[in-house]
């Protein structure tokens, strides 16, 4: 079976190798809000840092097996040790972006890195062209990333009322693409839990921790179940959209 989606939750349990070490383990990620793709994973260090937070590119993935639970990364612990210092508290702006980035073309040979499967991902995927004029100096209040962690908890409303919280996250393997919000129904429809695409998104209140999707209670109540327990394949996502594709692309 190709493409299986990973849940963000069981990614946690993972730690990540630099070429000279193991570095620490994964504590959450970092996701653009305008695309949904998972950008950087966070990082607790060990003893050897004292239990700093540090952010890692998924750019700096070496192939890797998913059945292993290491994320390799062509980058040293020296060059871990001196990055920039990022509140991982808080959403990262562009500007903070770059001054990593930089720091990493600076001191190393870290121009692509790897996604399982072999596809490769830039050093500035998704950034601004720093050779603009005033990139840095409008950059500095554009709050792009979030934290899957965050972002967990947040309420989902249907177009006629609440349906429930954000409880996971379903990543595309090769892309790491959040693909879909893995939501809790608690109440309503006890037991139950139910797949949203990022692309039926109406709107997102992120200062009320409040995501609006383009469907009814009625249409989410009789969309297919998600099972935790079972792989989820392509079929699988393809089944979820059908079901969407026939009324959500009529909303506005």
């Amino acid at each position: 079976m190709k493409n299986i989606r990973r849940s963000l939750n069981s990614l946690l349990e993972y730690t990540m190798g630099a070429t000279d070490g193991e570095i620490g383990a994964v504590k959450e990620f970092y996701f653009d809000d305008h695309s949904w793709t998972v950008r950087y994973i966070i990082i607790e260090a060990g003893n050897w840092l004292m239990g700093r937070k540090v952010l890692i590119s998924t750019g700096a993935l070496l192939p890797f097996d998913w059945n292993k639970g290491i994320f390799p990364v062509k980058l040293t612990k020296e060059q871990i040790k001196n990055s920039p210092d990022i509140d991982t508290e808080k959403p990262v702006s562009r500007e903070q972006e770059i001054k990593l980035m930089k720091h990493y073309l600076q001191n190393g040979n870290w121009g692509s890195g790897f996604y399982a499967g072999g596809a490769t991902q830039p050093l500035y995927y998704g950034l601004p062209d720093d050779k603009h004029v005033g990139v840095e100096k409008n950059a500095a209040a554009d709050t792009h990333l979030r934290s899957s962690s965050t972002v967990t908890g947040y309420s989902i409303k249907a177009t006629d009322g609440t349906i429930g919280v954000v409880k996971d996250f379903l990543l595309h393997p090769s892309t790491w693409a959040i693909d879909f919000l893995v939501v809790d129904t608690g109440d309503w429809l006890p037991g139950k839990k139910v797949l949203i695409s990022p692309k039926w998104i109406k709107e997102v209140k992120w200062d009320d921790s409040v995501i609006t999707v383009k469907a009814t209670m009625e249409q989410i109540k009789n969309c297919p179940e998600y099972n935790h327990g079972q792989a989820f394949t392509d079929g699988d996502a393809m089944a979820i959209h059908n079901y969407y594709g026939e009324f959500v692309t009529h909303i506005e």
